[in-house]
């Protein structure tokens, strides 16, 4: 009898929107990266529960350019599946909507594929249909088509599965709930369950269930809907939803799903992650997940050989490729970056644009994915002109951080520097900085956050505390109208405006939880 237990999410950080394939004993799973680069994050399990990130959908910035892309918009609803030895994988990418560079065109779905989970994938395929959060359904007659909401809507796709093959088919609008959206397909002994997420992706947010004997419908409310909701306020695991069904390869049924763990019990800080219960089928033929208990902090786990990953603490930088768990925001500029001029270090040069504009590329970011962590740096950075600045950063998005800045202002000084969505404030300054290596650190204690400082990487300064963080969350600044990621922390530099490039000099960056 299997008594291992895990605790939920299983992917924990910035990982929305999970879709999961299995292929024999392997486990792979996708995630919404939004306005990040590389796009889509793609992560492998043996055993369900600890995941590993070995690749990513999109990794030629030409073939996808979020140079314009505003915050938490970009890849929205990744679905990964696998036919006849190829992974598909389908998303959506969220245009502005502005007139400027995309003809008020709001959405585009696109699809690669591989005959390795890994990649490298194919150059997008694109399928210009208007809506959100695409999947892959194959038939039993090997006709593939896109599933995409709002509900159920189908739209027939080629035999190659990368091409629209026909009118787009209204199957079902969901439960009436709002926002029926994250639509899936599956067939399972004679009947076409139709998965959706309804309510808003807030904390209202649940999983709803219809089935019919016909792909096209007319599908049936689920007497156990909503099959997923957190009904308890004061729950430490809210906003499930968003989910979809896999069988294990012991038979057992699961459904992963997005939710979220508030800090204070409102303030989602490391945003959306994926969580995992159990599938019951009932004997009408209809499922629960956990039982319709809402999502479960400890289950019992899959009856599959445990197998952890280490967690990533520590990059050295001594390698010529970089982990795969760093983001850059929207396009790189990969002329301002290096693994190789210094070896044993990340240079990145200082270019246009600052934190707070769209066109900044030389921010480096990996996910928070806990509630209290610690990360630090080592910097070697030599600013002359005002405006020069590199450093440590705490990044929700252009109008919510903080940044911890060796620069220069009429002299080398650090700064502790937030941004809540009001422009830059000045929390904290320390002049006359001397001339040599800098360790800069961020200690985060749940909404509480410190920076501290170092000359020798032993002995340490603080600079400044900043309480209540509730700016860096989704749901910190009303006024801010579209917050979908979660808080990254990691390294950048920039000219402040005053168009020099200098390089800054990163030995290591450490993170633990």
């Amino acid at each position: 009898m299997n008594t291992r237990t895990y605790q939920n999410p299983v992917q924990r950080g910035f990982f929305p929107d999970p879709s999961v394939v299995r292929v024999g004993d392997d486990y792979y799973m996708v995630n919404s990266s939004f306005q990040y680069f590389p796009a889509i994050p793609i992560s492998h399990s043996r055993d369900m529960v600890h995941w590993e990130i070995i690749g990513h959908a999109i990794t030629n910035p030409d073939w996808l350019d979020l140079s314009e892309i505003k915050d938490s918009h970009g890849i929205w609803a990744p679905d990964i599946s696998y036919v006849n030895g190829t992974f598909y994988i389908f998303a959506t990418l969220r245009l502005n909507g502005d007139g400027k560079t995309d003809h008020n065109v709001l959405r585009r779905q696109l699809v690669v594929t591989s005959r390795r989970p890994e990649g490298p994938y194919s150059q997008p395929s694109w399928l210009e249909v208007d809506h959100i959060d695409p999947s892959h359904f194959v038939d039993d007659d090997g006709r593939h088509y896109m599933v995409i909401a709002p509900g159920i809507k189908l739209v027939p796709l080629d035999e190659t599965g990368t091409r629209v093959a026909g009118e787009m088919i209204n199957a079902w609008d969901g439960t009436g709930e709002r926002c029926s959206e994250g639509p899936h397909i599956l067939k399972k002994d004679g009947w076409y369950y139709a998965i959706v997420a309804e309510g808003g992706t807030g904390y209202g947010h649940g999983i709803n269930v219809g089935r019919s004997r016909s792909l096209f419908g007319p599908y049936e409310n689920s007497p156990y809907n909503p099959v997923m909701r957190q009904f308890d306020p004061m729950a430490r695991l809210q906003r499930s939803g968003h989910g979809k069904l896999i069988q294990a390869s012991d038979g057992s049924w699961w459904c992963y799903y997005l939710l979220g763990r508030p800090n204070a019990h409102k303030y989602t800080t490391v945003g959306r992650e994926s969580g995992l219960d159990p599938v019951q089928w009932t004997e009408d033929g209809w499922f629960t997940v956990n039982g319709g208990k809402g999502p479960s902090e400890e289950q019992t786990a899959p009856d599959l050989p445990d197998a952890p990953f280490p967690k990533w603490q520590l990059d050295d930088f001594d390698s010529e490729r970089l982990n795969l768990n760093w983001e850059f925001v929207r396009r790189p500029d990969y002329g301002n970056f290096s693994l190789t001029e210094r070896p044993g270090y990340c240079r990145i040069w200082t270019g246009d644009g600052q934190l707070f504009e769209i066109r900044a590329k030389n921010t480096l970011l990996r996910r928070e994915q806990e509630l209290s962590y610690e990360a630090s740096t080592k910097l070697e950075f030599y600013p002359d002109l005002n405006g020069e600045q590199a450093g440590l950063t705490c990044y929700y998005s252009t109008a919510t951080y903080v940044r911890f800045s060796l620069c220069w202002q009429g002299g080398r000084k650090l700064q502790l520097v937030l941004n809540r969505n009001h422009g830059e404030e000045l929390a904290a300054e320390i002049p006359d900085i001397p001339t040599g290596p800098v360790w800069l650190k961020v200690t985060v204690e749940k909404l509480r956050r410190t920076f501290s400082y170092s000359f020798d990487g032993q002995t340490w300064e603080e600079a400044g505390v900043l309480e209540n963080c509730i700016y860096l969350c989704d749901e910190g600044v009303p006024d801010d109208p579209k917050r979908h990621t979660g808080t990254l922390v990691g390294i950048y530099a920039n000219n402040g405006g005053c168009g020099s490039r200098k390089c800054a000099d990163f030995d290591f960056f450490s993170y633990r939880d």
